[in-house]
């Protein structure tokens, strides 16, 4: 599966990187196949691990802010590996075919 997550502190004003670099510094270390850009952090596993790793990360953040916002997306199908490199491997084929 692949989960696209976004963490967000509420009540710390505009700056907010430390507190995102706290939640991406979690899913880094996981060992979990991963990326991230401006608007998310995409991470590959199975259910159980991607869900503590999302939970781990969030928490990091909440330890430090007084309210949190999190969105959350999920590609739940089974049996598919490296589909963080192969949806845009794809994708790119497309636009270079």
């Amino acid at each position: 599966m692949i989960v696209a997550f976004s963490v967000t502190p509420l009540g710390v004003g505009e700056e907010v990187g430390a507190y995102v670099a706290d939640a991406v510094r979690i899913v880094r270390e996981s060992g979990l196949p991963n990326r991230t850009d401006a608007m998310f952090t995409s991470i590959e596993g199975e259910w159980d691990e991607v869900m503590d790793v999302v939970k781990r990360a969030v928490a990091a953040v909440e330890a430090r802010a007084p309210r949190v916002s999190v969105v959350l997306k999920a590609d739940i199908r089974p049996g598919v590996t490296d589909g963080l490199a192969s949806k845009v491997a794809t994708v790119e084929r497309h636009l270079n075919g």
